[in-house]
């Protein structure tokens, strides 16, 4: 079997370069081997690719290169056994098409007047003059937006309860101490809650706590007008035709949680600080809005040309994820010109697939125009992943960036602490939000023009 080349480094020197550095190694990698390469993990060769062609292939070859759950087996103390991330096959695709109602279509749109009201209360708590650090306020948009969406949660003591809990869920996630206890298994041991590991135990009982108690009163009373993804749950089948245990349930929460704050926060403040770094941007794009009126509908505003590329385009230059998830070559197959044999990991590289020169020319400006002039197919655009392990959040992810988005610019002047700062990303657990986390200053209340200026969505 020939494989890729790729580097002869060490695994434990690459893998420490990759957390140090995630893109920059990226980077290197791409100039050194190009839209292919291996990277041997112990005995296992891991072969990336960000050539469009060979990522429709990994995609899409699904007797040859399954998308192994087993190969996520590493996050199960952060997920759960039986979160999607741990399943594939039948289990994986049937629970997958339980959460995908409560998260498109239609159902999203009962969300659009929450997040804009959230949004409008967060941010008006700033005082005029008022400097701010863009991520961590944008968080607390993005936990709230997702207690409504997951629970149907958003006024309450619980609601205050599980707000509580789930902010320091999160925090602790991506921390240093949680993720030093994932990669060295002996270190995960009960201790009690003044030791790591022991800390992460008692939050979760104490989230377990707070949900087991919830479903517990919802059994009991059904609501059918809820809309949320824990009363979908509550009453399906899993695909043996049995009702969702409790515990079934609970595990299909973390990776979304996870995702819909951090990942949400850091799309909407990468977002933030394209459009006040960029005059032109936010001149178009406030014309645009302007078009709407003093109270748009949050689906009118989700609609708007500019602002949709405006958000592809802050996804495309620093993706929420690096790379897809992991596939496993079950069988031999041929993916661009090489053979890959049983037992090969292959991932498709999200980051430098959206740095590439013939898909994006000048791919390191910011852009927004270049999604008016050209369509991109799922392959060469994907900062969701792709195949059957697509983030299920997806729609509701761009619609919440767009409302967030769109509220900050049309009621409030913010401006940027540093102008002549050059973000740059930094990781954080999976994702990768501005280093600084995006220093800002609240100016005040924004006031609309007497006449909007008149907007032309495809121009130049």
């Amino acid at each position: 079997m020939k494989l890729p080349d790729g580097p002869k480094t060490s695994p434990r020197s690459l893998a420490d370069e990759f957390k140090t550095n995630p893109l920059g190694f990226m980077d290197t990698m791409g100039d050194r081997y190009g839209d292919i390469f291996t990277i041997m993990a112990g005995s296992t060769p891991l072969v990336i690719v960000s050539n469009p062609e060979g990522i429709k292939q990994i995609f899409t070859s699904a007797k040859e290169i399954t998308a192994s759950g087993k190969l996520n087996e590493g996050g199960a103390p952060l997920v759960g056994n039986n979160g999607l991330l741990m399943l594939d096959g039948l289990r994986h695709k049937h629970r997958r098409q339980l959460l995908m109602p409560p998260l498109h279509g239609t159902r999203v749109k009962v969300y659009g007047q929450r997040i804009c009201q959230v949004t409008d209360r967060v941010i008006n708590d700033l005082a005029p003059g008022q400097a701010f650090i863009a991520y961590s306020t944008v968080q607390k948009i993005t936990l709230e937006v997702i207690l409504q969406a997951l629970f149907g949660l958003y006024a309450g003591e619980r609601y205050e309860q599980f707000k509580q809990i789930l902010s320091k869920l999160l925090i602790f996630a991506r921390s240093p101490w949680l993720g030093l206890s994932l990669a060295y298994p002996f270190l995960r041991k009960d201790l009690g809650r003044w030791t790591p590991w022991g800390y992460w135990l008692d939050l979760q009982r104490q989230f377990d706590k707070l949900l087991y108690a919830e479903i517990t009163e919802r059994r009991a009373k059904v609501d059918p007008t809820r809309s949320d993804v824990l009363s979908e749950l509550l009453f399906a089948r899993d695909e043996t035709g049995q009702p969702m245990t409790n515990e079934d349930i609970r595990d299909l929460f973390p990776s979304l949680l996870l995702g819909g704050q951090d990942a949400s926060a850091t799309a909407i403040t990468w977002s933030l600080y394209w459009v006040h770094h960029l005059k032109d941007v936010r001149e178009r794009l406030l014309a645009e809005l302007d078009t709407l009126g003093e109270s748009p509908d949050p689906m009118a505003i989700a609609t708007l040309p500019y602002l949709g590329t405006v958000c592809n385009e802050a996804l495309r230059i620093y993706p929420t994820q690096v790379v897809t998830f992991p596939r496993l070559v079950e069988s031999p197959i041929e993916v661009m010109g090489y053979e890959l044999s049983p037992g090969t990991v292959t991932r498709g590289c999200i980051y430098l697939t959206h740095q590439r020169q013939d898909l994006y020319p000048q791919p390191q400006e910011f852009k927004p125009e270049r999604f008016l002039e050209r369509q991109y197919s799922p392959y060469e655009f994907l900062p969701f992943g792709g195949g059957a392990r697509r983030c299920p959040g997806e729609v509701l992810a761009l619609f919440e960036m767009k409302l967030v988005l769109a509220t900050i610019l049309c009621r409030y002047q913010l401006a940027l602490a540093d102008e002549q700062r050059v973000e740059k990303p930094k990781a954080i657990g999976v994702n990768y939000p501005p280093a600084s986390g995006l220093k800002m200053v609240m100016l005040g209340k924004r006031q609309r023009p007497a006449k909007p200026q008149q907007f032309v969505a495809n121009s130049a």
